[in-house]
């Protein structure tokens, strides 16, 4: 563990910015100088096209590109780089699986069960799947806290159910979901597991092999690297199976007026001019949690969220959306005030110099479930500190007050 990487003076922005209060971090996490630093350097010193040139610049890119996919496999364990596909996002490789293993395996009265807190990104490509394959789109419901059983989950599994659609972790609850648990009621039934890491990726250890997933998905700009990168991790026997999700590029191995060959994996999915610099930039910031260690990350964030929860819970008509142990929130918090709109709890919060979320959060068939028409939310990274904190909770407790209330 190195506590020197837990401070904001390792992050510009905040520099840049004094007075910003950044509680937003499931969106999109800041970026420390290391990874800005590391990006810089691949297109100050490193730029060329990889995987095309024979020249000495080229096979440097190359050697960085396949470099940080070689990072990505050790951060989740995989067993091959031939299993890490880099994509845009955690949404472009969840509309890679459907796409490609969905069009190959999904016939008509197939089941696709999805959790009904899934973010839209793995919701709508399957919804959008079953459409065209005239399968059936099912959910699993939770309890109000956010709980899924494995009870319910055995109970909605049937012969016909061939893939099973979960989070890690929910970007409305802050909930751990039980993959491991869940992966091998699944694979009883002979159903696959999709897991969307977007938001447990940056804040917990993740282990592929142990946990027995088939597909896993995640975005770099949850977790400290730039925008435009994000993973797909799948079985080697389950991509080898799939047809490419786009074409062109360096995803061929030869071209015919008839047709063509593919490229061997993982380059069969990753059609056209890469995006090495953004996968410099993860490699970077993989390097970094490496080096600050989940055990750090983890105790900042839970003595974070602590705080702010029981705070929360001392005020007046504010109303925790979840649990009501702080420990299952994992850095996020979502809320309402009664009788403010979350627009205007976020605006407030805004002209405090304090940044949180508010609307669906992509997921409005869980708002929906919960009748709940939307909601505020407050996230938060290891960068934070209890000031943070403090000035969040002042301006909570002013809320109905600027909105004319007298309480």
């Amino acid at each position: 563990m190195n506590n020197d990487l837990i401070g904001k003076h390792n992050f510009p922005i905040f520099e840049k910015y004094k007075d910003l209060v950044y509680l937003d971090s499931s969106a999109t996490q800041q970026k420390p100088q290391r990874v800005i630093d590391a990006v810089t350097r691949y297109y100050s010193e490193l730029n060329a096209n990889p995987l095309r040139g024979l020249y000495e610049l080229s096979v440097k890119a190359t050697d960085a590109y396949e470099g940080a996919r070689e990072s990505v496999r050790r951060f989740i364990c995989a067993q091959s780089t031939k299993e890490i596909v880099f994509t845009r996002n955690a949404s472009e490789s969840l509309n890679l699986i459907a796409y490609s293993w969905g069009q190959a395996n999904i016939t008509q009265g197939d089941e696709i069960l999805v959790c009904i807190s899934e973010h839209h990104s793995n919701l709508l490509p399957w919804q959008v799947l079953a459409k065209q394959k005239g399968a059936v789109l099912k959910f699993l419901e939770c309890d109000k806290s956010g709980l899924y059983t494995a009870k319910a989950l055995e109970k909605a599994l049937t012969p016909r159910t061939k893939v099973f659609a979960i989070a890690q972790i929910s970007n409305i609850f802050g909930r751990l979901n039980p993959i491991k648990e869940f992966a091998e009621i699944a694979h009883k039934n002979g159903t696959l597991i999709v897991c969307d890491a977007a938001q447990s990726a940056a804040h917990i250890p993740i282990d592929v092999q142990k946990l027995g997933v088939d597909f896993l998905a995640f975005s770099g700009h949850k977790m400290l690297a730039p925008m435009g990168i994000g993973v797909l991790y799948a079985r080697q026997d389950l991509l080898e199976k799939m047809p490419p999700f786009l074409y062109g590029g360096e995803m061929i191995e030869y071209v015919t007026r008839e047709g063509a060959t593919y490229a061997e994996l993982p380059h069969k999915f990753e059609a056209g001019t890469v995006n090495a610099g953004g996968a410099v930039g993860l490699a970077a910031a993989i390097d970094y949690i490496s080096q600050l260690g989940f055990e750090a990350v983890q105790k900042r964030e839970d003595e974070l969220t602590a705080l702010a929860f029981e705070q929360m819970k001392e005020i007046a008509h504010i109303n925790i959306i979840g649990a009501e142990d702080a420990a299952e929130h994992h850095g996020i918090i979502t809320f309402t005030v009664d009788d403010v709109h979350p627009h205007d709890i976020a605006a407030i919060f805004d002209a405090d110099g304090i940044a949180i979320r508010a609307g669906h959060h992509c997921a409005q068939p869980l708002h929906e479930y919960l009748e709940i028409p939307s909601s505020a939310r407050m996230s938060l990274a290891f960068y934070n500190d209890e000031t943070d904190i403090a000035r969040f909770i002042a301006t909570l407790k002013t809320i109905r007050r600027r909105m004319g209330y007298d309480s």
